[in-house]
């Protein structure tokens, strides 16, 4: 579980794909000291299991089909990622849950100053992800925890203050550059019970339903 407050941005330095494997390997600031084995890393907002580390970097590998449903398979040597180590239970949670499991990625559509901050605009193919995105409510773009400004049809936008875009990669994102995005948690399940399926599935609201959920 993470919280979306980037702790580092991190620098790619090796992305091995083979038939039967791929892992990847980040120098980063984050102390060497205080990592471990087996420890889950956000890297872009992709939960990633750490099997090697020292000198600077961490190693993990990467599935099939993470490669597939995220943007990692698009990033270079010489990319910055996005970098946040596993909640502890004692942390305050500055952001909002994060699993670190991406849902789809967006395509940025847009950015243009506001006042001193900058509005990002993106794109999606997702149609049953789209009750899951509210005004106001939370999302993780490459791992960031945000608040959603706009909602449209495929679309939704979100504004990141200068302290965010200097500590984060979206510094660097520009039109047309894909992100990962994740949803909020809390409304997932919200959308489930209230759906009896999955977010794409439309119910009213009865007693009957309160009932059976224990809200009654």
């Amino acid at each position: 579980m993470f919280t979306g407050l980037i702790e580092d941005v991190g620098r790619l330095e090796e992305l091995q794909r083979g038939a039967q494997q791929c892992s990847l390997r980040v120098a980063t600031h984050l102390p060497m000291q205080e990592l471990q084995l087996g420890e889950s890393i956000a890297v872009n907002g992709v939960c990633l299991t750490v099997t090697r580390f020292g000198d600077g970097s961490f190693t993990a590998d990467v599935s099939p089909e993470t490669l597939e449903v995220t943007s990692l398979a698009r990033l270079h040597r010489g990319s910055p990622v996005n970098l946040e180590r596993a909640l502890r239970l004692s942390d305050r949670l500055g952001g909002h849950l994060v699993t670190g499991h991406v849902d789809y990625v967006a395509r940025m559509t847009e950015r243009k100053r506001d006042g001193n901050a900058w509005r990002l605009a993106f794109q999606y193919d997702a149609p049953q992800m789209e009750p899951l995105l509210v005004a106001k409510g939370s999302v993780a773009i490459d791992g960031i925890s945000l608040t959603v400004n706009t909602v449209e049809k495929g679309r939704f936008s979100v504004t990141l203050i200068p302290h965010t875009l200097e500590q984060t990669t979206l510094n660097a994102c520009q039109v047309g550059d894909l992100v990962n995005i994740e949803t909020d948690l809390i409304g997932k399940y919200v959308a489930r019970i209230l759906g009896g399926g999955d977010a794409s599935e439309k119910a009213g609201i009865s007693m009957d339903l309160l009932a059976r959920n224990g809200f009654l």
